[in-house]
């Protein structure tokens, strides 16, 4: 959710979207994470793991890998899936590293572009849903999924008696008007996905989707820069209260973080996740194709792919497992609900549209 999630208890300066990830969800150099406890040997390969700033898993994980493996690994973060890209194919014949996590469908097919990655035929695509292969050659190969959805403040709706929203065009209503928040698409994931949204739903003929955007800036929407701004900011729930907008564009598992974070029964918020609300975001893991060490990438691909470390995703990045024998854990089987029938969009229509959609909606919502 990429994305990644931010949580309503931990200071904002150390978190990310995500998703999504989560998508969470953004700067870090080379960080050297979970090295192995046993010293290198000159026979100890090593390699580096590049991935956005969301990336999280827990340490007994990663220690798990390096001592069956015997492989040492290194997590460079380099940004958001964007920046990422960009310093991957800039760096493309000195390779930063060997793998890289966390490239998603927005863009995918660039990723795609100047024989960037090896295809590598994982044993554990097997185990992973058809939706999510978006790549055939397997360059690039399905690690994580989230969707990027409405939230809103269910006892805000209560105790204002009004129905909260189920669909898009709710927000449109004048009973609605100076109730939402949304990211700018140019700065934030979530915001593109938000934005895709539209486009899905309303379709680009005679710019279908951007006349929708000017109803809802007719409708005293607010934009913000990023997703800690509008969440944190602005909305109620994430404000604690200090916010005064009771619906933000979020994600479909932030009702799980809430609880998991704040130790709660049941969360504040709830996800709007009926048909054509929300964006899937499916996030990748490839080898680099000039990496020198492509058995031991090939070796920790298959481990970021396993059960193992698929069950690790759901309370760590807040999005969904790829590998569909991999357990999300009670607490997303109660308060992260896949949304239905999100919106999908080819790869190469967002590689080919998604700079014109952005200044479109610029034009439209920041300039008009």
């Amino acid at each position: 959710m990429k994305n990644i999630l931010l949580f309503l208890t931990i200071p904002i300066f150390i978190l990310t979207l995500a998703a999504c990830a989560p998508r969470p969800p953004q700067e870090n150099a080379a960080t050297p994470t979970a090295s192995s406890s046993q010293p290198s040997s000159p026979e100890t390969t090593e390699i580096t793991l590049v991935t956005h700033d969301s990336f999280d898993a827990s340490q007994e994980i990663i220690h798990q890998f390096q001592e069956q493996s015997g492989i040492k690994l290194n997590i460079l973060k380099s940004g958001d899936a964007g920046e990422m890209l960009n310093t991957l194919l800039l760096s493309k014949d000195a390779p930063l590293g060997d793998v890289v996590y966390g490239i998603d469908n927005t863009f995918l097919s660039r990723a795609l572009t100047d024989d960037l990655f090896l295809p590598y035929q994982a044993p554990a695509l097997t185990d992973i849903p058809a939706r999510l292969k978006l790549d055939p050659d397997n360059r690039l190969l399905p690690a994580d999924f989230g969707y990027v959805t409405l939230n809103y403040d269910a006892q805000w709706f209560v105790e204002h008696e009004l129905a909260p929203p189920a669909d898009v065009k709710d927000l449109l209503k004048p009973e609605y008007k100076g109730l939402t928040v949304v990211e700018n698409p140019a700065s934030s994931s979530p915001g593109l996905a938000f934005l895709l949204v539209t486009v899905g739903r309303f379709g680009v003929e005679n710019d279908a989707w951007l006349d929708y955007w000017r109803q809802l800036k007719t409708n005293d929407v607010l934009v913000t820069d990023g997703w800690s701004d509008a969440y944190f900011g602005q909305f109620t729930v994430g404000s604690g209260g200090e916010g005064e907008r009771p619906i933000v564009v979020s994600y479909a598992t932030s009702p799980a973080a809430e609880v998991f974070f704040n130790d709660l029964d049941t969360p504040p918020s709830a996800s709007v996740n009926t048909p054509g609300n929300s964006f899937e975001q499916v996030e990748f893991v490839g080898i680099l194709a000039r990496s020198p060490h492509q058995a031991a990438a090939r070796k920790l691909v298959d481990f970021l792919l396993s059960p193992r470390f698929q069950e690790d995703i759901p309370q760590h990045m807040w999005v969904y497992p790829a590998n569909s024998k991999a357990a999300v854990g009670k607490l997303f089987e109660q308060w992260a609900e896949i949304p239905t029938d999100p919106v999908r969009l080819s790869p190469d229509d967002i590689a080919a549209h998604r700079e014109r959609w952005i200044e479109a909606w610029t034009d439209v919502m920041l300039r008009e």
